[in-house]
This record gives C-alpha cells, sequence and structure tokens, in this order.
C-alpha cells in the first residue's frame, strides 16, 4: 500500500497532476456521510449514543493502560470518519451492546493500516477494562471487509486538514511562525469537530475554511480582515455555509472553554481522562447484563470478569448488512 498522507490524500496517486485542488473539492463529497445522517442524529436517541459511545471508544484507545499501540489523533480522526460513514449507511441493530465495539475495533484496525500503525486485536482488547467481549481475528476481519464495502473502499480520506495548507497559501503569508500558529490552531479545532453534531453538516473544506478562520480571530485579530477576504474570495468556497460553520465553531469552542473553567472548579484530583471520556458514554451496565446471550461462549478471565467471545457470524451468505452479524451457536 501507497504510504497514505492525511494532508495531501492524492499525493501518490497516479493521476495526481498539477491539478488536485479542484480534484480535492470535486471529491470531497464522497468522503462524508450520508445526506440524511444529520438528520438521523438530530432526531434519533439511539444514534446519538451509539455514536458517543463509539467515540468514546476510539478515543480511549490510546490511553488504555499499558496499551502500546501508538494511535495518533490523524488516525482516531480516520477512525471516527469510517465509522460515521458506515453507521450512516448501515442499518444498526438495536439490542446488540457488542455491535458498537466490533465497529469500532474494526475501524480502528483499518485507520491504523492506512498510516501503517501496528495495531494488536488481543493487545486492544484484553487491556481495555470495560471490554466485555472478545473477538476472534476473523471475525474482526469480516468486519472491516463489512466496513470497506459499505465505504466502496473509499479509505484514502479528504479531511479538512487537506485544505489547510491550500487555504494557508491564499493568505500569502511571510512569516512561516505565523503561518503554523495558525496551522496548530486550526488543527486543533478540527481534532474537536467530531465531537460537535452540528459540524457534521459541513464539507471538509468547508471545515477546513471555518477552522483556519477562527484560529485568526483568536490569534491575529487585526489580520483576521484581509484573511476572511482570502478565503471568501476563493472560487471554490461557499460563503453562506463557511459563515454558518464558522458559528457553530466558535459556539462549540466557547462550550469548550466553558465546561473546562467548570470542571477545573468542580473536578476532584482522583479524576483522569479515561474517567472524563467514561461520562460520556451512554452504555449501562444493566443493558449489557440484560443482552447476554445463551449462544456466546463465556470464559473467566484472571480478573474475574466473565467475557463473551464471538468466534464467529451464523452466516456465510455474502455480507451485505450488520443485522448478518450474530454470534454462533
Amino acid at each position: 500500500m501507497d504510504n497514505f498522507d492525511i494532508e495531501d490524500p492524492l499525493k501518490s496517486l497516479e493521476d495526481h497532476q498539477s491539478d488536485s485542488v479542484p480534484a480535492l473539492f470535486s471529491s470531497e463529497s464522497h468522503h462524508m456521510p450520508s445526506l440524511n445522517y444529520f438528520y438521523c442524529l438530530k432526531t434519533s436517541d439511539f444514534h446519538v449514543s451509539f455514536r458517543q459511545e463509539a467515540i468514546s471508544l476510539i478515543l480511549q484507545a490510546p490511553l488504555t493502560a499499558q496499551y502500546s499501540c501508538n494511535l495518533d489523533p490523524y488516525t482516531q480522526y480516520l477512525a471516527i470518519n469510517y465509522m460515521d460513514r458506515f453507521i450512516s449507511w448501515q442499518e444498526i441493530p438495536q439490542g446488540n451492546p457488542w455491535v458498537v465495539r466490533l465497529i469500532v475495533i474494526a475501524c480502528i484496525s483499518l485507520a491504523a493500516k492506512m498510516k501503517e500503525i501496528h495495531f494488536s486485536f488481543s493487545d486492544f482488547q484484553v487491556k481495555q477494562r470495560e471490554e466485555r467481549f472478545i473477538f476472534d481475528p476473523p471475525v474482526i476481519q469480516r468486519m472491516e471487509l463489512l466496513v470497506l464495502d459499505a465505504l466502496n473502499w473509499r479509505m484514502r480520506l479528504i479531511t479538512p486538514f487537506s485544505f489547510i495548507t491550500f487555504y494557508l497559501s491564499l493568505f500569502e503569508l511571510k512569516d512561516l511562525p505565523l503561518s503554523q500558529a495558525l496551522k496548530d490552531r486550526a488543527t486543533d479545532i478540527i481534532f474537536q469537530a467530531p465531537n460537535e453534531i452540528n459540524l457534521l453538516e459541513f464539507k471538509p473544506s468547508i471545515t477546513a475554511a471555518s477552522a483556519l478562520l477562527l484560529a485568526c480571530h483568536e490569534l491575529f485579530p487585526l489580520q483576521f480582515p484581509s484573511f476572511e477576504i482570502s478565503i471568501l474570495s476563493c472560487e471554490y468556497v461557499n460563503k453562506e455555509m463557511v459563515q454558518k460553520c464558522f458559528d457553530a465553531m466558535q459556539e462549540m469552542v466557547n462550550n469548550e472553554v466553558s465546561e473546562s473553567m467548570v470542571e477545573v472548579v468542580t473536578s476532584s484530583s482522583t479524576r483522569n481522562p479515561i474517567s472524563v471520556l467514561d461520562c460520556h458514554c451512554s452504555k449501562s451496565e444493566s443493558e449489557s447484563s440484560t443482552n447476554s446471550t445463551t449462544a456466546a461462549t463465556v470464559t473467566p478471565e484472571n480478573r474475574g470478569i466473565k467475557r463473551r467471545k464471538l468466534n464467529g457470524f451464523c452466516s456465510e451468505s455474502n455480507m451485505m448488512n450488520i443485522s448478518q452479524i450474530q454470534p454462533c451457536e
């Protein structure tokens, strides 16, 4: 596999020419969730809870005690995108608490492969203390194929990071530290974006433009008007969408600052990153216990926690949707 650069996803493709920027803008819609996904998240508590738990699991992966796989934020971003696109095209069965974990493992595995990062199925599962299900590699690989099929094998993702360099070139900055500061802050904002449902409707190019404008507004307010003109005058940019995204992004950042200030005041010294992420996970212990099945093999672990090992699918037919994934009897 050719090395994948998240900031230049077309770099190693045969058709990568000097017109790669127009190609990015024309192709970015293919790397987004389905059109009704945003509406679904606005109206379905189940999908919101499912997505929150999935993101929580993805973000917890590198924080898990003694977990050796080096998943950087870019890899996590890819995994979240794969997950969003997959569940936007597939009907997710309710009442199966293991489904979200299997999807998350498959999406992280695919993202790690794209970034050429070693990923161990067994280490990831055993060392996640909240993990109640252990999946064999063949099960995970079949789930990967299901994800790939739903995404039409579009894994060389076009993200907001793909547009940062292009937008910075419009500013014609000669001060490299200034340019790097804008890029770094915009990157931080983009990493926050998946947590905000209201930002899911915007194309990657719009998210990138808004993040850079917000970074400039925060760091260099005097230069903001000229930067805004540079971006909004770009032929590829929809001014109304940029303004709408900018407003939503600014609200997200303001809320993040407010929540951080409250947490500093109210949190105890025993709080840690994993416990903070856990509070966003909607899955309850009662849900896990009520959905246990006799079809799964139950084996006691060293810590005395019973885990279910899902070692296959009942259906041997061609995989078309996630409802076919069931523990074998």
